[in-house]
This record gives C-alpha cells, structure tokens and sequence, in this order.
C-alpha cells in the first residue's frame, strides 16, 4: 500500500499541467512579419488577426487584420517593444510570410534572421520574400480581394505560383538558412512588388471595386551573396534558375514554329541532374534535363499528324531552353559573381577532398565555370484535334 502511494506521489511531479500554457485571447495571432531598416536598427511590422472580424459571428465590417509596428536595436527588442501599442503578446505560431525591405537586403539579413532561426514558436513552414523598390511595411499594409487576409493571399499565390508557373520559388525559413551557411551554394528569395497606387490601398475601399487601386505581385527573383541582396533575375532568367535547381513542377513555354507563328507547350515532367567533375584541376559541371510535355496550343501551318513534325517542335523547344539557360548562367557570371544553381555542391559532391581545397577561391572558379547544358524534350499528346483550327 504504502509503495503504491509513493508510486502515485511520484507521478504527480510529471502530471502537473502546462506550465507555460497561454489563453488564446492573450495572444496576437501574426501571420506575417515585415523586417525593414531604421535609424534605431530594425522596424519591425506585425500583421495579426483581428479575432471579431474573422469569427464565426459577424464583425463589424472592419478590416480582418491590423500593423503592429515598433522599432528597436535588435529585431527581439522591436518585437517586444510592440506590446506597448498591442494589448496582446505577439504569437508568430501560425505565421506564413516574412518579408523582407530591399534595403536591409542590400545590407545583409544574417543579423535580423538570427532571432527567428532560435524562437521555438515558430514554424518552418513559412515563405521568405524580399519587397522589391519597396519597404517590407507598405507591402504588408495593403488589402488584398480573393483572400480578405493579406498574408494568406501572398502565402497562396506564391505557392499556386511555384507549382504552376516556373519563374517563382517558395523558400521558407530553413531553406534559406541551410543556403546562407552553404560553401557551395548561394540564396536566391523571390520578390514581391506593389503595382499601382498604394496611398488608399490600406483601407477596405481598395478591395471594394472590381480593379483595386494597387495589389501585391510576386515578381523576379533575387540573388544574394553571402546574405546581401546583389542584384534581380528577370523572369527568364529566374525560370532558368528554376530548371538548374531542379523546380519546375508544372509551367507553360512559348516556341517559335519553323517558319511563322507560335506553339504553347505544357511541361508535365522536368527532370534535372547536375554531375561535377575536376579535371586536371579545372571544375567544371554537366546540366542533363529531360522534359515531357504536352502540346497545348498551336498557331502556325505545321502538320502535327507527322511524327517527324512533333520531333522538330521538340528540337525547337529543347534548343530554346538550352539557349535559355546558358544565357542565364553567363549573366549571373558577368554580374553577380555569385554561385546560386549550387555548382560548387555539384563539385563537392564528385570530390570532397579537391573542394576543400577551391572552396575559399570558389568565386573565381564560378566566374570562369564551364557548364555544359543538354536537353532532352519527349511531347506525350497533342490534344483532342490534328492541326490548326484556322488553317482548316
């Protein structure tokens, strides 16, 4: 008897509830978070829920969220000093976006991400975007139609972007980090612009028309070095980015027909395999890509019913992108000097012991790189008729 009462006491030291446990009315529930510079350090903008204008009885009409703001030396110290304007602790649980100000940007984000990288209340799941020309509060301070909660707007689109249309990448918190520690690799974050007026674009007037006065567009894609911003990819360069790193999910390319005309082509596989070799002490890297497709659209005289047709749109196809592609890697050896399509992880991978050896003179070997692009292009189907409505 006496044993078990002493077995019971000694459960009772691990069954004594939650010791940290905090009402959901104690919280402010922030969804996304803007990091911009200042004079102090950091502005730190919070994007939190308004609970009476999201619950299952009606709000008032308002709007669904809110900015929080504060400024501080360190980006724990502005968030913290937030509470002197909210009458709730900032949850960042549930949070989807983090955007980052082109300005701090160009300064480097190593500093500001130390703090997220630690908090065990945050999730891994969220995306990281840069504001381009912009700061990362005018970005969060607009309303957005289609998903009345903005944050959950540009969580959405980017994603739907990444998986549909190849000139995005969704990057989260741990991706991010694991390129910014990276010897052979560098980070690249998607941009996220404001097109149009954005003076009334805070209030619910903005999603109240059918053309609002300014949205929030995911645009170009952005190429640090170390943890600075140095420059943008332009859509084509940022859907070749895209193809080297092995993303496209789904995406639609345009090719030029042999003689006039257009031919829209819808990738449904894309395959990349990146080799390294080091050859009497020159690295280089071979990019083999395999795409299959179907045809989706036609605009020009070509007789589809042949199959030597569907070898030469295939040619076509594979030619452009390979173009494409080299292009690409050309720019961002000219410009940014900066090993993003992660190369030198292609070299590691090959020879651990020979990279360790370039990796500290790694610049200079991506600058004068050879890279060798094959494409393989199969098109699956052609549709449901044979040639052109208008030609017949």
């Amino acid at each position: 008897m006496k044993k078990g009462i002493l077995l019971l006491l000694i459960l009772s030291l691990f069954l004594t509830g939650c010791w940290n446990r905090r009402e959901l009315n104690e919280l402010a529930i922030t969804l996304a978070i803007g990091i911009d510079k200042s004079e102090d350090g950091y502005l730190i903008s919070a994007q939190v829920v308004v609970p009476k204008e999201v619950s299952m009885n009606a709000g008032n009409g308002g709007s669904p969220v809110t900015l929080l703001q504060a400024q501080g030396e360190t980006v724990y110290e502005a968030i913290r000093k937030i509470t002197k304007e909210s009458p709730r602790k900032i949850y960042p649980g549930h949070l989807r976006m983090l955007v980052i100000g082109e300005s701090l940007a160009e300064d480097g984000i190593g500093d500001s991400l130390d703090l997220l990288s630690r908090d065990w209340e945050l999730r891994s799941d969220f995306y990281v975007v840069v504001a381009k020309d912009s700061k990362a509060e005018d970005i969060l301070n607009i309303q957005t139609p289609l998903e009345s909660i903005p944050s959950n707007k540009m969580f959405n689109t980017l994603k739907i972007s990444e998986e549909n249309w190849s000139a995005t990448v969704g990057v989260t918190l741990d991706d991010l980090i694991a390129d910014l520690i990276s010897d052979g690799k560098e980070a690249v974050l998607t941009g996220i612009i404001i097109r149009g007026n954005p003076e009334n674009a805070s209030s619910l007037q903005n999603v109240e028309t059918i053309t609002p006065s300014a949205t929030i567009q995911y645009q170009d894609l952005a190429v640090f070095k170390n943890d600075k911003l140095v420059g943008w990819l332009n859509e084509e360069e940022s859907r070749s980015y895209n193809a080297i790193i092995n993303q496209v999910k789904n995406t639609v390319s345009t090719i030029s027909c042999p003689k006039e005309g257009k031919a829209s082509i819808e990738v449904l596989n894309f395959n990349t395999d990146v080799k390294g070799e080091v050859f009497h002490g020159i690295p280089k890297v071979d990019v083999s890509i395999d795409i299959e497709a179907n045809l989706g659209a036609l605009e020009c005289s070509i007789n589809i019913t042949k199959p030597e047709s569907i070898e030469i749109l295939e040619n076509i196809y594979a030619k452009e992108v390979k173009e494409s592609i080299e292009q690409s890697i050309e720019s961002v050896q000219e410009k940014y000097d900066s090993d993003i399509f992660g190369f030198g992880n292609a070299i590691h991978r090959t020879n651990p012991k020979l990279w360790n050896t370039m990796k500290k003179e790694w610049d200079q070997h991506f600058t004068d790189l050879e890279v060798n692009i094959k494409v393989n292009v199969k098109i699956l189907k052609t549709g449901t008729v044979d040639n052109t409505l208008i030609e017949k």
